[in-house]
């Protein structure tokens, strides 16, 4: 969330826009998941520019921002992580997968039997949501989120994980303290750094050629 209508919805719209560019240099089919991650989050800041413009309340606006930050998360970062990592290192990513799709179950149903209602605090925004069990179901929101990255094999989606993980503390504080928001902030240099990600990462490997690919005299 950022600090005000205006701060969420040219956010939103820069981000967005890092998405498009991620997209676009992607060059492994497995890379668009997690390419398309800022998209998403572009999406996440323009939508909670119409929670602001709404007085915040429990319309459209609040249960689009709900279902994106709660059961889609934690469910997209696992599996775009899994995508893009290599065969042999995707079975120790199964673990943040299945605390993914288990914390997004979790949350969609909390979602549909309850509503999330959102509420202006200064220069933030507070959304309040009936979530038993709450420090089991951060577990494994975090586990899903921040631990993909941090197991990846890339260095790069590892740092990414270490800045999600400090930077969610760091807004954390500044909301409960009723501070400025900043993860229209650290939601911009995810996307920067998904985006550096996606541009270093090297072509899609050609398939191991035959044996008489490899020794053109063995088919003579």
């Amino acid at each position: 969330m950022c600090w005000s209508a205006t701060a969420d919805l040219w956010a939103g719209l820069g981000i967005g826009a890092v998405g498009v560019a991620s997209l676009a240099s992607v060059r492994r089919p497995g890379d668009a998941p997690l390419a398309a991650l800022p998209l998403l989050l572009g999406a996440h800041q323009v939508v909670e520019a119409g929670v602001w413009h709404a007085d915040g309340g429990t319309g459209p606006a609040t249960l689009a921002w709900a279902v994106i930050a709660l059961p889609l998360l934690p469910l997209w970062v696992p599996l775009g992580v899994l995508s893009a990592a290599r065969p042999a290192d995707r079975p120790r990513l199964l673990v943040p997968l299945a605390a993914g799709l288990a914390t997004a179950a979790f949350l969609a149903y909390r979602l549909a039997a309850r509503p999330v209602s959102a509420e202006i605090r200064g220069h933030t925004l507070g959304y309040a949501v009936d979530l038993p069990y709450a420090p089991v179901v951060l577990a494994g929101y975090l586990l899903a989120t921040v631990g993909a990255l941090l197991l990846a094999r890339d260095p790069l989606l590892r740092v990414l994980g270490l800045l999600t993980g400090a930077g969610a503390l760091v807004c954390a504080f500044l909301w409960r303290t009723a501070f400025v928001s900043t993860w229209c902030a650290l939601a911009a240099l995810a996307s920067l750094l998904l985006l550096a990600w996606v541009r270093g990462r090297p072509r899609s490997p050609r398939a191991d050629p035959s044996p008489a690919d490899r020794n053109p005299m063995a088919s003579q």
